[in-house]
């Protein structure tokens, strides 16, 4: 299967409209979205920003069934209540609320569309990223010997379990040095950690290329993913906004 990934959204919808086309050309067969759709720079008292981009996403979810979502800390945060740098108190209703609803839309149609840590054919995707010691403390034998099981009983877990720096929301593959879930099995996909170019180390592609500094300006290279998650043969498709 081809799918187009979108990397973390940090309020800017328009990162929809680029997926949609690319499905709309039939050039992906689905997409996996690594969430964070909520806080940006400067942007805690602009709640009309954290509304349209939920509500561009729940759109997105509407006319794509097969789209996947990963839970991004930004996102969590506010149904857990745990604040964090970029969290607004003002847009919490929002958040929750807009969340809420793209949840039941999602996990109404197929609850393994939606989680922190989703598996397409030979690839997993996740915010930041699955290690092999995390796998193993949250059930040492079922994280060895089956892997959709065991994502079922990982996508399960709150915050007592996920809400610390080595979890698939808080990972950074990119400046660790940990041996990543399976790793002689599947490809690991991730956001959470900006990023220059979408690329691979270690068998973790990272893709965060959107992400801005404190000025605003973009980091990364304008870029989204496209993965073959049988093949993992990669694509760049450049992006223009």
């Amino acid at each position: 299967m081809k799918i187009i990934v979108i990397p973390d959204v940090h309020l800017k919808p328009w990162l929809f409209d680029v997926a949609d086309e690319i499905l709309s050309d039939r050039r992906a067969d689905a997409s996996v979205c690594l969430m964070d759709l909520a806080d940006d720079w400067d942007m805690a008292f602009h709640i009309d920003a954290y509304e349209e981009t939920y509500d561009r996403a729940i759109v997105f979810a509407k006319k794509y069934p097969a789209s996947m979502w990963c839970y991004g800390n930004h996102d969590v945060s506010y149904i857990w209540g745990r604040t964090e740098t970029g969290y607004s108190p003002y847009a919490e209703n929002t958040v929750i609320r807009k969340l809420g609803e793209l949840q039941r839309l999602v996990l109404g149609r197929d609850n393994t569309k939606m989680g922190f840590v989703l598996r397409q054919d030979n690839v997993l995707f996740a915010h930041g990223g699955l290690t092999q010691r995390f796998a193993r403390w949250i059930h040492p034998i079922l994280s060895q010997s089956d892997v959709d099981e065991f994502l079922e009983l990982l996508n399960s877990q709150r915050a007592e379990t996920l809400w610390r720096d080595d979890s698939p929301l808080w990972y950074r593959p990119q400046y660790g040095n940990e041996v990543m879930y399976a790793a002689d099995r599947y490809l690991q996909v991730v956001g959470h950690t900006p990023v220059e170019t979408i690329h691979m180390k270690d068998g973790v592609v990272s893709t965060d290329v959107f992400s801005t500094r404190s000025n605003g300006t973009q980091i990364g290279e304008s870029a989204m993913l496209l993965i073959d998650t049988v093949t993992r043969e990669m694509q760049k498709i450049p992006v223009e906004h």
